[in-house]
Order: C-alpha cells, then structure tokens, then sequence
C-alpha cells in the first residue's frame, strides 16, 4: 500500500469516526427533544435546557425544515464514501422503524405536535408535582 494511499484510508475512517459521533449526537439530542422532560422531574433546573432543544425540535418538524446536523452529515457520508441521506435525519434513522414509506409532510407534522403536546403533559405533571409539594 502507498503512502497516499495509507492517508486516504486513515482520513477516511476518520471522517466516518467524526460521522458516527455527529450521528450519535443528533440521536441524543433527538431523545433529549422526545424525553428530556421527564428529567425536571429529578433535576427542575433541566428545564432550562430542555425547553429550548424541544422548541427547537418542534419547529424543525412542523416547519418542514432540515436540522444543520443533516448537510453536516451529509457532507461527511460523501467525504466518506458513503450515501448522502435522500431525506433528514429523522427518515434515515427514526422513521423506518415507525413509517416504513418514508417521512411525509403529515408524518412531520405529527411528530412535532406529539413532542410539543408530550412535553406539555410532562411539564404540567412536574409543575403540579411541585406544587403539591411545596404547599406540604
């Protein structure tokens, strides 16, 4: 094997090293959007985190938006030799397992209103929880 083609191999499992943290990043956040309330159960400070990331979360969804991870990942998957994404992040990883076809504009919108109205339930049950206990 040549020289060049020793660096080429090492970018490259680089590149998709770098591309597997960026993927694992995106899940957490995703988990984090999708659950992250239940945490201010624990820690109520998490708020402060979470409703921000969820806000977040909910927009990319029920605006029809792309997240900046994707073209980042994106990028990364060509650098690497690998398949861009046809779609988000979202339809590559998450939505097989949910919608085989594929994410859909309706599929979009039902994912962003199910985080939003899932964390509004979570974050009345915490501020009811609180409250409770501060009156005792």
């Amino acid at each position: 094997m040549s020289a060049r083609s020793a660096r080429c191999l090492r970018a490259s499992r680089f590149v998709r090293d770098v591309l597997t943290a960026i993927v694992v990043l995106h899940a957490a956040f995703v988990l984090f959007v999708a659950l992250g309330g239940l945490l201010v159960f624990r820690w109520p400070g998490a708020a402060w985190l979470h409703v921000p990331a969820a806000a977040w979360g909910a927009y990319i969804e029920l605006s029809g938006g792309v997240c900046p991870l994707t073209p980042i990942e994106n990028l990364l998957r060509a650098q690497a030799g690998l398949q861009p994404y046809e779609s988000d992040f979202i339809a590559q990883w998450l939505l097989p397992l949910l919608y085989p076809e594929g994410l859909t504009r309706e599929a979009q919108i039902a994912l962003g209103t199910a985080a939003l109205a899932g964390n509004a339930v979570v974050y009345g049950l915490a501020f009811r929880r609180r409250r409770r206990l501060r009156r005792a």
